[in-house]
């Protein structure tokens, strides 16, 4: 009898991590997988997952040799039915017969028989406790405490030949939850949450444990950064409650595609791993699976050479809670902080000259025929020009940040001073509006502190070069929250030499982990050959718009497509973006199939699902609107939806 465990208030401890402040990789116990193995000492691994038909053996194998020569470690095929499961035999077959040996994963959604069949072929099968098992149909449901562990003992019923099969044939296991398919009996008692995620999964591992199995892995997946990064978080809490050390699989599901894919598997991703978080990784991009590796390895090297990295004293206090969001409370200085959202500070001080033109890579263009300037919804706050003189009439909502020294020489409507601590402590002259006061935790003293405190135009703009940066940071704002000291701040961080991918990866984590964690009053991204102005721009809103703290252009909620796809999802999603990218805060979410779709477009106001073969049937948030469209007329179906609910409007030409 698998006897049902309430989730509770977490210790009080908020552990999660080995450290906050000093590097290191929490420690898993290992699994073996075929000719890897994951977890314990071994390197973080990377995988990814086909999108070929798995009848079709060919194209799978192909696509399968693609990803291997990318870096691939582990390769996941859909297998939807025994059918599908059946063939894995033939696709293992050939890839031996071709000199791969990589180990194959089979992922199950709602047929335990083909979970079955595939733990005798490959290496691991991968389940879904939310619909393995369970009912998912999104009803309102009580369940008494009687009938709540009548269906789990009826899981257990059902989820124990797996365990068994896995166990006589050396095969292992990822229980993968994913927030879009939590079970109704799961919503019912903990709702749409990281608890009800980690419940989910912590169900199966108990039966595991029970029959003496341990070569599972658990993956915590979310599209939503925050909900991912939070449950796991929640996960490893309560699993050290309950003597459990599985490995874990990191990924931020349906990420989309471009930038906006890498910034937000980065921000989720790239968080646990700067706190040691993390076995293995899949990024999952709307594009081809071979494409999804790079940018794992990118995100994932970062680690290897972490340790040693300069000290950081220990936090002893953390006031911030790692398993719920609330912003840090801040006083207001002009638009910084309080209730303002988080500002964007543009670099230009290493420019050569600046003239109205070099502000059109900020979001601001100038009309001379209309003498008037036009802003996009992805203009900079505030941009930072050094001892640069501007000599224009710059836009109204546009602040010019100088030198010091500089400032004092030009003085004037919409300027302000920029300087470090030891400056700012001495006698000079200070604007009456805003001061941005530069700081690294070295400079964070009492008598800084209590001088910020009683400053009403202060905002610190913090730096770190230590090679564990984003921990630094953390520190610091911990050191000011401990103080009491509502000072806004700017996350800066310099990078150089880098990549575009590279650049936006990077910022993604070091950014991105503490504005998930309600920490940060805006960004500042110095990038010295990393690429234009315009890409730093957007990579700075975008990590803002992953971290939902600033919302400034649409966002997708797309799938990375596999052997249940049901359409073309790169060419559709490519369709929509054209049609809909204008729309400014509107979540659309396209789904290849329905295994996640209503749920992972939880928080989406509308959704696009293939629901059959051509056929797509349209949501407004979680309701049902339209059903089985052609794929040809679903697109302008779904312009026409969200025109009638009256959140249209036309683009500007």
């Amino acid at each position: 009898m698998v006897e049902i465990t309430k989730f509770t208030s977490m210790n009080t401890t908020h552990n999660y991590c080995a450290s906050l402040t000093a590097y290191q990789r929490y420690k898993s116990h290992e699994v073996k997988i075929g000719s890897i193995a994951i977890g314990g000492d071994n390197p973080i691994r990377l995988q990814s997952m086909t999108t070929t038909n798995t009848m079709d053996t060919e194209a799978t194998v192909a696509q399968s040799i693609r990803m291997i020569q990318a870096g691939c470690e582990l390769v996941r095929i859909t297998a939807p039915s025994k059918r599908e499961a059946e063939n894995l035999q033939n696709i293992k077959d050939e890839l031996v017969k071709r000199g791969y040996n990589t180990p194959l994963v089979a992922d199950i959604h709602f047929t335990p028989a083909a979970a079955e069949v595939a733990a005798r072929i490959v290496e691991k099968v991968r389940v879904n406790p939310g619909n393995y098992a369970d009912k998912k149909k999104f009803e309102e449901i009580e369940y008494t405490e009687d009938s709540y562990q009548a269906q789990l003992e009826r899981i257990a019923k059902r989820f124990t030949p797996l365990v068994e099969i896995c166990i006589e044939e050396g095969t292992a296991m990822r229980i993968g939850t994913n927030h879009g398919s939590l079970s109704d009996r799961i919503l019912s008692r903990y709702g749409d949450t990281p608890m009800g995620m980690v419940e989910s999964a912590l169900e199966f591992l108990r039966i595991c444990k029970s029959l003496d199995y341990h070569d599972v892995i658990i993956s915590m997946k979310a599209s939503n950064p925050q909900v991912m990064v939070q449950a796991y978080r929640l996960l490893i809490n309560k699993m050290q409650d309950e003597g459990m050390s599985y490995p874990l699989h990191l990924g931020v599901t349906e990420a989309g595609e471009g930038e906006d894919g890498r910034i937000k598997s980065a921000v989720g991703i790239g968080t646990l791993l700067e706190d040691g978080i993390g076995d293995t990784v899949r990024v999952s991009l709307t594009e081809e699976p071979e494409f999804e590796i790079p940018v794992a390895k990118n995100l994932v090297d970062r680690y290897s050479d972490r340790i040693p990295h300069d000290k950081i004293e220990t936090i002893s206090k953390n006031p911030i809670n790692p398993f719920e969001y609330h912003r840090r409370k801040t006083k207001e200085v002009l638009n910084i902080g309080a209730k303002h959202v988080p500002i964007v500070i543009a670099d230009f001080c290493l420019k050569k000259k600046i003239t109205p033109a070099s502000l059109f890579a900020l979001g601001y263009n100038y009309s001379v025929p209309l003498d008037k300037w036009n802003i996009s919804d992805m203009a900079c706050d505030y941009v930072f020009v050094g001892d640069h003189i501007v000599d224009f009439a710059i836009p109204g909502t546009l602040g010019v940040i100088y030198n010091h020294k500089t400032w004092i020489e030009n003085k004037g409507e919409r300027c302000y001073p920029f300087l470090d601590a030891k400056k700012y402590l001495s006698t000079v002259e200070l604007s009456q509006e805003l001061n941005i006061v530069y700081a690294c935790l070295s400079d964070i003293t009492e008598e800084l502190i209590t001088k910020l405190k009683s400053d009403s135009t202060a905002v610190l703009m913090i730096d770190s070069y230590n090679k564990h940066g984003m921990a630094e940071q953390r520190k610091l704002f911990i050191e000011l929250m401990n103080a009491k000291c509502d000072i806004p701040v700017i996350i800066g961080r310099a990078y150089g030499n880098l990549t575009t991918e590279q650049l936006q990866l990077q910022a993604s984590t070091d950014i991105g982990a503490l504005l998930l964690d309600g920490i940060g009053d805006g960004v500042f991204i110095a990038a010295e050959n990393c690429g234009g102005d315009q890409m730093i721009m957007q990579t700075a809103f975008g990590i803002l718009q992953a971290t939902r703290t600033r919302i400034s252009k649409t966002e997708y909620i797309s799938c990375p497509s596999c052997g249940r796809t049901l359409f073309d999802l790169q060419e559709t999603t490519a369709k929509i973006r054209t049609k809909t990218s204008h729309l400014k805060g509107l979540k659309i979410g396209i789904m290849g199939c329905i295994v996640n779709g209503p749920g992972e477009m939880a928080d989406a106001d509308y959704g696009y699902v293939g629901t059959g073969l051509g056929k797509i049937t349209l949501y407004k948030e979680k309701e049902v609107v339209q059903r089985n469209i052609p794929a040809v007329d679903a697109v302008d179906a779904l312009i026409d939806l969200i025109k009638v609910n009256g959140d249209w409007i036309e683009p500007v030409i």
